[in-house]
């Protein structure tokens, strides 16, 4: 493609720095290591590496353009393209370069929900007949159920050649997990979005962000860049309500038990998820839901929402309700023993605890036993508000590791320990969940917070072998003597 047609557009505000005449842009990178002859290398300052530093090198191994932020100086033996925002104009570039998109795409933000609301988003789009995929925390999810590893939200040229063969393989419907870190970092831009929706906003990636209003203003990028004819799907019941929908000017569906378009009547806890009470496009609907959990409710209302916007029939969507499957590692039950069950939940923020345990308790008539810890190397401030839920919420709580990365584990502990004081303290998180098991009793519940779908442990530099799913099975079969 022509240098001079990969930057051309109101999207994407770059100077070029040289005649470029007929130039032809054979790859985009942002990896100096993965430069070929003819690719462009975007050189974009990171918070450890500054990627102008390998300018040189990239020019060495066959660049033929560069682009950086303004205040880059011109190098020598390949064009300079400069942008106020280089992130930006690299997403648009990607867009432009890569092309292909599914026909249908939406995204989803918010701290926590995002992943079920993804994945169910998908399974609706699927059981209507279409050739769907999901892309989030547990990689990319193909129609046929497969996976492919991926970040939340990948960098622009990843996420561009995934659409892009996504759609070319025949995919027509995509829907998104949008990051706080990705929407700040521009990674999104350039993704056609016919619809973005919203779940809720409370403390995490503080390390990140530094304050409440920063993180939420990261979150709110995605509906301040809707397209026109772009809907937003909104929460009705949380404060960010009114801001978010001011932004897109009334082209808005909203769900919750004050929404207008998708509401949520009441819901009762069952043996086997909820049975809910719900009036969607002004019918009123009596469901059971193959889920736990109240919260369940409003990523299914979401994902429904999502749905609709896009185009799909708010009859055909509920359809599809009572045939939906939880995510792995979300409030997935691992098995029954002794009278009691035993769940994974990847809850590792404080609004994600707190809304596990207070959604677990109307399905227990025992104890709700807590196994619960904080990684390492992140937000050191949820730590004594993960402690403080779990004291208060669980009648028994035990504090492990979950990944202690380059911190004393010992360390994180305390500090979870600090607010509180009547937990067990297991380090090992295998003799965690063991001992959490081997406790359960008659209408007990066990909930194993904060790695949920994870299957390593990361100790230093090492990613450890580890499945809180497996160790809680292994630990049930042991106490029913199949192992």
């Amino acid at each position: 493609m022509r240098l001079i047609d990969l930057t051309a557009g109101d999207k994407i505000q770059v100077t070029l720095k040289a005649d470029i005449g007929d130039l032809e842009i054979t790859g985009l990178t942002a990896d100096s290591r993965f430069v070929k002859p003819g690719f462009l290398f975007a050189a974009l300052p990171g918070s450890n590496v500054d990627g102008r530093s390998f300018i040189t090198a990239a020019i060495e191994n066959g660049a033929a353009a560069v682009l950086a932020p303004e205040d880059t100086n011109t190098p020598e033996g390949a064009p300079l393209i400069t942008a106020l925002d280089a992130r930006a104009a690299l997403a648009h570039m990607a867009a432009a370069f890569f092309a292909d998109q599914p026909h249908t795409i939406a995204a989803v933000t918010g701290t926590n929900g995002k992943t079920s609301v993804a994945h169910f988003t998908r399974q609706i789009w699927t059981a209507l007949g279409n050739d769907a995929v999901s892309l989030g925390t547990l990689g990319l999810q193909m129609p046929d159920g497969s996976m492919k590893p991926s970040l939340t939200t990948p960098d622009p040229i990843t996420l561009h050649t995934d659409l892009a063969e996504q759609s070319r393989r025949g995919i027509t419907h995509a829907v998104l997990e949008a990051s706080s870190h990705g929407l700040d970092q521009r990674r999104m831009d350039g993704v056609r979005l016919k619809a973005a929706a919203f779940t809720n906003l409370s403390r995490d990636h503080f390390d990140y962000h530094g304050t409440i209003e920063c993180y939420f203003a990261a979150k709110a990028r995605l509906f301040a860049d809707l397209p026109d004819s772009g809907v937003a799907v909104l929460n009705a019941d949380v404060p960010e309500y009114e801001a978010l929908a001011d932004m897109v000017q009334g082209r808005v569906l909203t769900y919750g038990r004050n929404g207008t378009d998708l509401i949520f009547r009441d819901a009762t806890p069952t043996h086997r998820g909820m049975h809910v009470v719900l009036t969607i496009a002004g019918r009123d609907i009596a469901l059971d839901l193959p889920l736990a959990g109240v919260f369940q409710v409003y990523n299914v209302l979401c994902a429904a929402g999502l749905a609709i916007a896009c185009g799909a029939e708010a009859e055909a969507v509920t359809k599809c309700f009572d045939t939906l499957q939880g995510v792995p590692g979300r409030m997935q039950l691992a098995g029954t023993v002794s009278g009691g069950s035993v769940y994974i939940d990847y809850a590792h923020t404080p609004d994600a605890l707190e809304n596990v345990l207070s959604a677990l308790r109307p399905h227990t008539q025992g104890r709700l036993i807590a196994v619960i810890g904080c990684g390492g190397d992140r937000d050191r401030g949820k730590r004594p508000l993960i402690g403080e839920i779990s004291a208060r919420l669980a009648d028994a709580t035990i504090v492990t590791d979950d990944n202690p990365r380059s911190e004393d584990a010992s360390m994180i502990r305390a500090e979870i320990l600090n607010a509180a004081p009547d937990a067990v303290e297991i380090g090992d998180r295998d003799a965690a969940i063991s001992m959490a098991v081997s406790d359960i009793g008659d209408g007990d519940v066990v909930v194993i917070a904060g790695k949920g779908h994870e299957t390593g442990q990361v100790v230093g530099d090492e990613t450890l072998p580890f499945d809180d799913l497996l160790i809680a099975r292994r630990a049930i079969d042991t106490i029913e003597g199949r192992s």
